[in-house]
C-alpha cells in the first residue's frame, strides 16, 4: 500500500483566515482526498504558528497573556477549516508541549554537533518579519518598522551546508516545483549564504521556545516553525511510524516563504542527519483585480463569506478550478459568478438533469441493462478509463485545474455521445438499446464524478446517492473507480438541481465620464522627453517579480536594459525581434533589484497593454517626435 503525506504552512495566529489560506489548504486536502479514494494510507498535516514577537505584543495590547491569546485566536482557523469541509488528519500546534520538546531536542543536536555558535550581530532589523537583514537586502528591499540593532544572539551554520544544498537541488529536479522556482532559489544560492540566527534575548521577547542550552534566550520563529513537519509525526523517534511518514511527499507554501522552506529548512534537515522533502511546490498568489490583497488595501476575500452566500463546494471549486500551478491568479465576482454558471450549472448539473429524467420518466429510475457493446459505446468507455491516469498524473504535479479539465472533457464527450445516440428517439423505435446507451451515459457520469469529489465532497456526494453509489463505502468498495460498479436494477436517487444558476440582477449602464487627463505642460517640457525606437534583443523574465519582464534593447549606438511590466500579456520569446518606444532619458532607478535605463511606453485600456510600435521598419534609435 502507498503512502501519501502532505502538509500546508503553519499560519500565523494573529492572522485574519483569507483565500490565500484557504486555497493552499483547500489544494492540500483535494489531493489528500484523491490519495485517500486510490487507498493509500494518506496524513494531512496543518496547523497555527504561535510564537514570535507580534504575538506577545497583541497579547500585551489585550491586556491577556500571550497563550491566552493564542487560544482565542487559533479557533478561528480551526472553525473555517471546518466549514469549508477540510479533513485534516492533524492541526498542530506551536505552543504544544510535544512540539516543543521537539525544537529542543533539535536545538540540542545541533549545539552538540558543533554547529550552532553565540555571537554580536549589529545591523538592520525588520520587527514586522522579525528578522534580520543584509545591508543589500534593506537597499533592495520595501520593508516594514526597520530599525538599527546591535545584539548578542545564537547562530546555527547554514552556509556550510550551501555546496550541498545547491548539488542536491541540481540532482533532484522534483524537490522544488514548479521548476522555474528552483533557479529563484539557485540564484538565491548563488551569493555567499551567511549564518542563521536562531534565537532572540529573553530581554525583548520571552514568548518562544527556551534554548536548552542558554535559558536568557528563546527560539526565532521560524527554526521553530518548520520544525512542526517533523515534530507532528514523532520525531525525535526514528522508529516505523516516523518512517512510513518521512520524507513528506509534498510542502505546499505560497511564493513568498519559499526561501525558508527550500534554505532553511533543508540546511536544517542536513545538519539533524534527516532526508529531505520530496517536493516543496510554492503556488502563487490570489490577486483582487490587478492588486495583491492585503489588510492595507481593504480587499482581502474572506471566504466564509463567499461560502456562506454560495455554498462550500463552488468556493472550492472555482479555487482549484481557476490558479494555475505556480502563478498568480486573480479573484473578481464576475469571474467566480461566470466560473459557476458556466461549469457547475451548465455543464455538469445539466448533463445531471438531462440523464436522470430520461431515466425516472421511462425506467422507473431503475438503472438498465447495458446490452450489447456498439463501437460507439467503446468510445466513450475507453476516454473514460483514461480518466483516473490523467486525473493521478496531474495531481502528481498539483495541477488540480488541468485534472479538473480532464473531468470536464469527458462530460463533454457524454453530451456528444447522447447527441449522436439519441436515445430520446430510440425510446420509441428500440427502448432497449436506449436503455444501453443511458447506462453508458450514467456509468460515464458517475465515473466524472467520481474524479471531482476530492474537489467537491458535499455536492459530489449528493450526487453519487443519486446515481446509485453510496458516497459513504467509497474507501472500502472495490471498483469505485472502474467501469460497470453500478449494475444494472440499481435504484437511483431523485434531484431537484445540485448547481442552481446563480442569477445576477443586471445595473443599468451609466453614462461614460468624461476622460481624466492630467494637468497641461508646456511645449518646452514635452521637448524634455527624448523618445526613440528600441528593438528588443532578449527578453527574460525578472527574477524577483512575476508581472515583470527583463529586456535588453538596441538603440543603434548602444544596448540597454529596461525592465517592463508586460509579463501577463507577453511571454518573452514573442517580443524578440519587435520594436518599440522607450523613454531614453528617463533616469536610471532598480526596479526590485534589476536596472532600468529606459521606460517602454504602452497603451493600457484596463484589458489589455500594448507597447507603441513604429507602423513601419526603422532604424533602431530613431527619434519620436
Amino acid at each position: 500500500m502507498s503512502r501519501f503525506y502532505v502538509t500546508t504552512p503553519i499560519y500565523y495566529v494573529n492572522d485574519e483566515p483569507h483565500i490565500g489560506h484557504a486555497y493552499t489548504t483547500i489544494l492540500a486536502d483535494v489531493v489528500a482526498r484523491f490519495h485517500r479514494a486510490l487507498g493509500d494510507e494518506t496524513y494531512f498535516l496543518t496547523g497555527t504558528d504561535e510564537h514570535g514577537q507580534k504575538v506577545q505584543q497583541a497579547a500585551e495590547k489585550r491586556g491577556v497573556s500571550p497563550q491566552q491569546h493564542v487560544d482565542e485566536y487559533v479557533v478561528r482557523f480551526q472553525e473555517k477549516w471546518d466549514a469549508l469541509n477540510i479533513q485534516y488528519d492533524q492541526f498542530i500546534r506551536t505552543t504544544q508541549d510535544n512540539h516543543k520538546s521537539v525544537v529542543s531536542f533539535l536545538l540540542q543536536k545541533l549545539w552538540d554537533k558543533g554547529l550552532i555558535y553565540k555571537d554580536t550581530y549589529e545591523g538592520w532589523y525588520s520587527v514586522a518579519e522579525e528578522r534580520f537583514l543584509t545591508d543589500k537586502e534593506y537597499e533592495e528591499g520595501e520593508w516594514r518598522d526597520v530599525k538599527r540593532l546591535s545584539e548578542s544572539n545564537y547562530w546555527f551554520k547554514m552556509s556550510a551546508y550551501q555546496e550541498d544544498l545547491i548539488n542536491y537541488i541540481h540532482d533532484n529536479p522534483d524537490f522544488i516545483q514548479p521548476a522555474f522556482r528552483k533557479n529563484e532559489v539557485l540564484g538565491f544560492l548563488r551569493q555567499e549564504l551567511g549564518d542563521l540566527c536562531i534565537s532572540r534575548p529573553k530581554a525583548r521577547l520571552n514568548w518562544g521556545i527556551e534554548l536548552p542550552f542558554d535559558n536568557e534566550y528563546v527560539t526565532y520563529v521560524w527554526f521553530d516553525a518548520l520544525t512542526n513537519y517533523i515534530s507532528a509525526i514523532g520525531y525525535p523517534n526514528q522508529d516505523e511510524t516516523f518512517k512510513q511518514w518521512w520524507p513528506v511527499d509534498f510542502h505546499l507554501i505560497g511564493k513568498d516563504i519559499l526561501t525558508t522552506h527550500a534554505v532553511y529548512w533543508p540546511t536544517m534537515l542536513m545538519a539533524a542527519d534527516l532526508p529531505l522533502p520530496k517536493t516543496i511546490f510554492a503556488h502563487g498568489w490570489w490577486l483582487m483585480g490587478d492588486a495583491k490583497m492585503s489588510k492595507s488595501l481593504g480587499n482581502v476575500v474572506r471566504p466564509l463569506d463567499l461560502a456562506n452566500e454560495y455554498g462550500v463546494d463552488a468556493l472550492r471549486y472555482f479555487l482549484m478550478r481557476e490558479m494555475t500551478p505556480g502563478q498568480d491568479a486573480s479573484f473578481t465576482m464576475d469571474g467566480f459568478i461566470s466560473r459557476y454558471n458556466s461549469d457547475l450549472a451548465n455543464d455538469l448539473g445539466n448533463m445531471v438533469n438531462r440523464i436522470t429524467k430520461l431515466l425516472g420518466r421511462n425506467f422507473d429510475f431503475i438503472l438498465p441493462d447495458p446490452g450489447e457493446t456498439m463501437p460507439v459505446d467503446s468510445d466513450l468507455v475507453q476516454h473514460v478509463a483514461a480518466l483516473r491516469e490523467k486525473v493521478a498524473s496531474e495531481l502528481d504535479q498539483m495541477r488540480v485545474n488541468y485534472a479538473i479539465t480532464h473531468v470536464f472533457d469527458v462530460l463533454r464527450e457524454i453530451n456528444r455521445y447522447l447527441e449522436e445516440t439519441a436515445p430520446w428517439k430510440l425510446l420509441k423505435t428500440d427502448k432497449d438499446r436506449a436503455g444501453a446507451v443511458l447506462y453508458n451515459a450514467a456509468e460515464a457520469l458517475r465515473l466524472s464524478a467520481v474524479h471531482l469529489y476530492p474537489v467537491m465532497p458535499e455536492k459530489i456526494s449528493q450526487l453519487l446517492e443519486v446515481m446509485g453509489t453510496s458516497a459513504k463505502s467509497r474507501f472500502s468498495e472495490d471498483g469505485w473507480f472502474e467501469w460497470g460498479h453500478n449494475k444494472p436494477g440499481t435504484k437511483l436517487g431523485k434531484t431537484d438541481g445540485l448547481f442552481p444558476r446563480i442569477e445576477v440582477q443586471e445595473v443599468p449602464e451609466e453614462a461614460p465620464e468624461k476622460l481624466d487627463i492630467k494637468d497641461e505642460i508646456s511645449f518646452d517640457d514635452f521637448m524634455k522627453m527624448d523618445i526613440r525606437v528600441a528593438k528588443i534583443i532578449k527578453a527574460e523574465k525578472h527574477p524577483n517579480a512575476d508581472k515583470l519582464l527583463k529586456l535588453q534593447v538596441d538603440l543603434g549606438a548602444e544596448q540597454r536594459q529596461v525592465i517592463a511590466g508586460i509579463a501577463e500579456h507577453y511571454s518573452p520569446e514573442n517580443l524578440v525581434g519587435k520594436s518599440v518606444s522607450i523613454v531614453a532619458n528617463l533616469k536610471p532607478a532598480k526596479i526590485r533589484g534589476e536596472l532600468s535605463q529606459g521606460m517602454i511606453l504602452a497603451a493600457d485600456d484596463g484589458k489589455v497593454v500594448s507597447p507603441l510600435i513604429p507602423l513601419k521598419d526603422v532604424d533602431p534609435g530613431s527619434k519620436v517626435r
